[in-house]
């Protein structure tokens, strides 16, 4: 069953219902409590019994102590010591077979285990075979009584042997008002004490036979057990219950008046129920509720219905700029406007904030198309003084498909979620490429942690040049995914989604790990290393031991600092300032050099060269590329370099493909070059050959390692 149909089964319900279900509910509860109150009395019995068992199993241990203690040869001196405690007790050899006893051995054969409190290893038990042993073991190893038993038990017993006639008349005489015994009344201190003195002490006694082994575990010692509820037992359970039946007693009566209170609100809650607050209108519920009855109805081949997510765009800064006051009012005025713009076979209702929920007809989709956009453009104009903006979403119901309306709305909310990055007017319709996206989505965070566990994300470096002597300078690593499952997963599918959702903090201390171990392996094997530099993501930073975190990782392989570059990209320029140079100058003091990444692609590259005290400023791809990658790209690019010279940073311009750049570019002194024209992203086992002198860059010119042309 879908959430709707459920949601509209729960309205009938609240619709239909009456002081009925409040008196089942009434009675049920009596009925609970009752089964509780017994439960109750069960588990205060057993426990009870534990106790006391344990004690008597304590008593039987010293019996075992005092046997073995003076067997030393002479058995009847043993058992003399044994027969002198008044106690019925059976010694047994280990096939069962009696040795000498005290009183009737009236066990059954049949032996139980069971766990006693405050004991490590279990006891063993036998039952007692008279008509007073009430007292058993079940096959769940836990102590039960025998109910029927314990009737015939009481049968048995005479009132007299039970209460002390005596103090029974001393309350009769003393207290003729048998009020004083309501359940509710209080009980007087005097009363309370003659009450406890008729019962008689030591008046409930059981029998039951605990065995332990004697001799080295050659013999067993079976004791008769006296298993005996005295009044003070009992009592504390008695009044124990009474305050039970007191709490129990109250729920049922404020039960009572929530029954009849019911009955009264019932009209008021049917009222409210498809009522929403903020524009006086219909609510969520409402729009689900009608929204499916009307289409079981009307849903047909020449009736056809649409579902419309409709979003009032920034209307929380609209909020913040005027008021929460204003912002409801102007809400109310943009139902106004669309239950205006629909029919009477129509639904429009407000859902959560600034969200719209709209049931349309239409019969042919580009009507529908035009019709939305009017609706969008009345919309607009709402505001006295301001243009607003407004997006949706918009599915077109299957007339073969179940109904499920709630399933078509979240289609239409991820349509219009397309257009989420943008604050502009517009409209998307619902596309299978929105599932397929969104399965991918699924699959990516379900494999993550895993993925990251089997080490599926595999390290590729590309080298960096020194443009003048074609000399190995440095390189960056890079993330690719190897999955079992998703076979080779490019960054560009991944790494968006890590962002969002926070993974990326793992996979940069991932990359950190990965990266720092390669070098360590590298430099043992006696290879010429250059830094290499490791992405850190700008959620990282948030973070005020990101340095020490790093410093951590890098030291947990030995790799010297030097050796690890950590780059990050212009964008985490614009968070917390403030925290980023405090993290950049722990990094710095610890041996590390900082990069920034793609300089250029953003607004602020020259502030934040001002104030960021960065080893490295990397030149991003697109000043090679485009329109402006002639002249006028040279001056920019020429000037980049000059200023970062004259700030004591290195260069690197990556996305570097053409030789003409290349000669630029040493022209201008740019310190290294990142791209194709030299080398593509490699596996580490390719990036080792490159380290070795074995290959050569993919430009053909051969190196040698003091950097010369060969």
């Amino acid at each position: 069953m879908s959430s709707g149909n459920k949601k509209e089964k729960t309205y009938r319900k609240i619709k239909k219902k009456n002081i009925w279900g409040s008196i089942i509910a009434f009675l049920l509860f009596s009925i609970l409590a009752a089964v509780v109150l017994i439960a109750i009395v069960q588990s205060l019995t057993l426990y009870v019994i534990d106790e006391k068992l344990s004690a008597e199993y304590g008593n039987v241990r010293d019996m075992a102590k005092l046997y073995d203690a003076n067997i030393n040869g002479n058995v009847s001196g043993s058992y003399s010591i044994l027969d002198s405690m008044d106690r019925d007790y059976v010694i047994t050899d280990n096939g069962g077979n009696i040795l000498h006893q005290k009183g009737d051995a009236t066990y059954a054969s049949e032996k139980k285990a069971m766990t006693i409190s405050d004991i490590e290893d279990p006891v063993i038990l036998y039952r007692d075979n008279t008509p007073d042993g009430v007292l058993y073991i079940n096959n769940k190893g836990r102590m039960s009584i025998d109910l029927d038993m314990l009737s015939d038990w009481f049968k048995r017993k005479d009132e007299s042997d039970f209460l002390d006639q005596d103090k029974i008349s001393e309350i009769e005489q003393t207290y003729e008002d048998k009020k004083s015994f309501t359940l509710f009344g209080s009980w007087d201190p005097e009363l309370l004490n003659i009450v406890r003195g008729t019962f008689k002490a030591d008046k409930l006694d059981f029998p039951i036979w605990l065995s332990t082994d004697v001799n080295g575990g050659t013999e067993d010692l079976i004791v008769k057990a006296r298993i005996q509820i005295n009044t003070r037992d009992v009592l504390l359970m008695a009044e124990l219950l009474l305050a039970l039946i007191a709490l129990i007693g109250v729920i049922l009566i404020v039960m009572l008046i929530s029954a009849i209170s019911t009955a009264i609100k019932q009209r008021r809650i049917t009222n409210l129920f498809f009522n929403d607050n903020e524009t006086g209108g219909k609510n969520w519920m409402w729009f689900l509720i009608k929204g499916q009855q009307r289409l079981r109805k009307s849903m047909s081949h020449r009736n056809r219905y649409a579902v419309v997510n409709l979003i009032f765009v920034k209307y929380r800064n609209f909020c913040v700029c005027h008021s929460l006051a204003e912002g409801e009012k102007m809400l109310r005025k943009v139902y106004g406007v669309m239950n205006g713009l629909i029919d009477s076979k129509e639904i429009c209702a407000h859902c959560t904030s600034s969200n719209f929920a709209l049931l349309l007809r239409y019969q042919d989709v580009e009507e529908l198309k035009n019709r939305v956009y009017g609706m969008i453009e009345h919309l607009e104009q709402t505001g006295d003084d301001h243009k607003f903006s407004f997006q949706a979403g918009v599915y077109l119901i299957d007339p073969y498909e179940e109904i499920n309306l709630e399933r078509d709305y979240n289609n239409a909310c991820t349509a219009r979620a397309a257009m989420a990055d943008s604050d502009d007017s517009g409209m998307v319709f619902f596309d299978e490429k929105f599932v397929d996206d969104q399965k991918w989505l699924d699959s990516v965070e379900e494999r993550q942690a895993s993925a990251l566990a089997n080490e599926e994300f595999i390290v590729y470096y590309q080298p960096k040049y020194d443009p003048s002597t074609n000399k190995l300078r440095g390189a960056e690593a890079l993330i690719r995914w190897e999955s079992p499952d998703l076979g080779f997963v490019s960054p560009g599918k991944f790494i968006p989604i890590f962002e969002k959702n926070g993974f990326i903090t793992q996979i940069d201390h991932y990359m950190i790990e990965r990266v720092a171990r390669d070098q360590k392996k590298w430099l043992d094997a006696g290879y010429e290393c250059v830094p290499v530099s490791v992405n850190v993501s700008r959620a990282h930073f948030v973070e005020e031991d990101l340095a020490e975190q790093i410093t951590a990782l890098v030291d947990k392989s030995g790799t010297p600092h030097k050796f690890i570059e950590i780059e990050l990209t212009e964008s985490a320029f614009f968070d917390d300032k403030k925290a980023m140079i405090n993290t950049i100058s722990k990094l710095q003091r610890n041996g590390f050099a900082v990069s920034m990444d793609d300089f250029g692609s953003g607004y602020s590259s020259l502030n934040s060269l001002k104030d960021m005290p960065l080893d490295v400023l990397k030149l991003d791809a697109d000043f090679f590329r485009g329109e402006n990658a002639g002249d006028r790209g040279k001056i920019v690019v020429s000037e980049a370099i000059s200023i970062a010279k004259k700030l004591h940073m290195r260069t690197v311009a990556e996305g570097v493909e053409e030789k003409e750049q290349v000669d630029f570019l040493a022209s201008q002194g740019c310190d290294m070059i990142q791209g194709f024209y030299f080398a593509k992203p490699m596996p580490g086992s390719d990036y080792e050959k490159r380290l070795s002198g074995e290959v050569t860059p993919d430009n053909g010119e051969s190196i040698s390692r003091d950097g010369g042309h060969q």
